[in-house]
């Protein structure tokens, strides 16, 4: 499935109708999770069941379009769903007992409730909420009216720190056809570079927070030195939103175009199966590891490589370090060593080059990594 998203232009009176629909979403939500939270036995089909006596019992849930109701339920059974499989499979620590949410943000339609203009240009929501007609602004280059609608399965709109937006989902594929270049690689990623490869080569790490942090703290005192529920409050609240919505645009544009010239350039590709939510659990590292998103590189680049039709190898992480890429033997080192140095055959070698020459010789192996199989999700 495909997301084209695009900025909503409308009015103040539009703007409060739309917060006022994510309101109803979010009332919806917990009161299928307070139901499910009282009463043994409940399922998805229930709580589906017990939107139309939310419907019935409440007038202003009733102006929500019905589909977008059953939407509202399903975000409540997918967390309940989660409990299940989390404690199914018996996962270590908290399994995410099912909470009830406070700061909802969106609100999603299926196919119905919406109706988009021939051109593209503009949307008009036509449930009882009174959203109305709202023109949408973004890349020329994308044009949503091309699609069928049909093929559009959902329509969500989000609110965020700089204004209002609306994404819709497309069934549809995206395949590249990808120019073989017989180049194999191993990555790894880290703090000091963002990855070195087994070719030497290594990607700055941008440190996005860390560049950021000197105004988020000022914004922070100055939101703190506000009196609460003022305007000037809110318009403090709104400026620090906006400062770290951009942290998280730059985090996502570099992750993006860096795992796209990657994938780009290789025929298969290499990476340690890191557990990084274990890893952030020192303190000393948390910031730093959080600041890389080395998760969210990982997975832009298993979608690109799914688009591109090449392998991506994920492979046990133990000793990638510690072993010489040279003659196999373990050479210990601790975590501020940067430089690998092996008596037993005298190879000399950054410590990050050298495991990943290790990576790829275990996804080469056949026996230590395993292929990603994913497939895009339509």
């Amino acid at each position: 499935m495909l997301i084209y998203e695009y900025k909503l232009d409308g009015s103040q009176a539009q703007y409060t109708a739309i917060n006022e629909a994510i309101r109803i979403v979010q009332f919806i939500r917990n009161k299928c999770l307070r139901v499910w939270m009282d009463e043994r036995g409940i399922s998805k089909n229930d709580l589906q069941c017990y939107c139309a006596l939310l419907a019935k019992e409440y007038t202003f849930a009733h102006r929500l379009n019905s589909q977008a109701r059953q939407a509202s339920a399903d975000r409540a059974w997918f967390a309940i769903s989660r409990f299940y499989e989390n404690c199914k499979t018996r996962k270590p620590g908290k399994k995410g007992y099912p909470q009830f949410q406070h700061d909802n943000r969106s609100v999603e339609y299926k196919q119905t409730g919406w109706k988009l203009e021939p051109n593209g240009k503009h949307i008009t929501f036509t449930d009882g909420c009174s959203i109305g007609r709202l023109r949408l602004v973004g890349n020329p280059k994308q044009k949503i009216a091309a699609f069928p609608s049909g093929q559009i399965k959902r329509v969500r709109i989000i609110h965020r720190a700089d204004g209002y937006y609306v994404q819709f989902g497309v069934k549809s594929e995206r395949v590249i056809v990808h120019a073989p270049t017989g180049k194999q690689v191993g990555i790894d990623v880290g703090l000091k570079a963002f990855y070195t490869d087994s070719e030497g080569n290594t990607v700055e790490n941008p440190r996005h927070a860390r560049k950021a942090e000197k105004r988020l703290k000022r914004l922070h005192r100055q939101l703190s030195r506000k009196q609460k529920k003022s305007a000037s409050r809110k318009k403090a609240r709104k400026q620090l939103a906006k400062a770290y919505l951009k942290v998280q645009r730059q985090r996502e544009e570099f992750a993006r175009k860096t795992a796209n010239a990657l994938v780009s350039s290789h025929d298969l590709i290499a990476y340690e199966d890191l557990q990084i939510r274990n890893m952030v659990k020192n303190h000393k590292l948390a910031k730093s590891i959080h600041d890389a998103a080395w998760g969210q590189f990982l997975g832009w680049m298993r979608s690109y490589a799914v688009m591109h039709g090449i392998e991506v190898v994920a492979v046990p992480p133990q000793y990638t370090s510690q072993d010489c890429s040279g003659c196999g033997e373990r050479v210990q080192k601790t975590l501020s060593t940067r430089t690998h140095k092996c008596p037993h055959c005298g190879l000399v070698l950054d410590r990050d080059e050298n495991a990943a020459l290790n990576i790829l010789e275990k996804a080469l192996d056949g026996t230590l990594g395993h292929k990603e199989t994913y497939e895009l999700v339509s």
